[in-house]
């Protein structure tokens, strides 16, 4: 079941952010993530809208979205990926946007192949001056809903 996300849900949720961003970006040292890590939990999910993957009682993963187009997360746990959670999250984001918008590590080869799978197309790549990482900024644009429009 996918629902909005609640704050006695932020213990879990930081959880999965944290041992995520360590299993899905190796190549950028632990510490940037825990000095970070209070950022995300007391002002990052106080701004964003986010959504949480719930299972039997369990939050098996979480998407948010800021700004209304920008995906600023997206976690499975590792023992719930490849269960099309993180398909389910973000078709739920597709229903109510025309444009969704994220960035995702050159070195993140996994979820690069899976946005693309979904429709996201890369449209720039850059430096980001925190990691000084390669990234993608890539966007998924609703096209039925653009030739309805013309």
């Amino acid at each position: 079941m996918i629902r909005k996300f609640k704050e006695e849900d932020t213990v879990k949720v930081m959880t999965i952010w944290t041992r995520g961003n360590f299993q899905a970006h190796p190549f950028i040292d632990k510490d940037y993530w825990l000095l970070n890590f209070n950022r995300v939990k007391d002002e990052y999910l106080k701004k964003a809208y986010t959504l949480v993957y719930e299972e039997n009682g369990e939050i098996k993963g979480f998407i948010s979205l800021l700004d209304d187009e920008y995906i600023g997360a997206l976690f499975v746990r590792e023992d719930s990926r490849r269960k099309e959670i993180g398909r389910k999250l973000i078709n739920k984001l597709k229903e109510n946007h025309s444009k969704l918008i994220l960035n995702v590590y050159e070195k993140n080869v996994n979820a690069t192949l899976f946005y693309i799978a979904l429709g996201f197309v890369n449209t720039k790549i850059q430096v980001d001056e925190k990691t000084n990482e390669k990234e993608y900024i890539m966007v998924w644009k609703n096209e039925k809903e653009n030739c309805e429009k013309m």
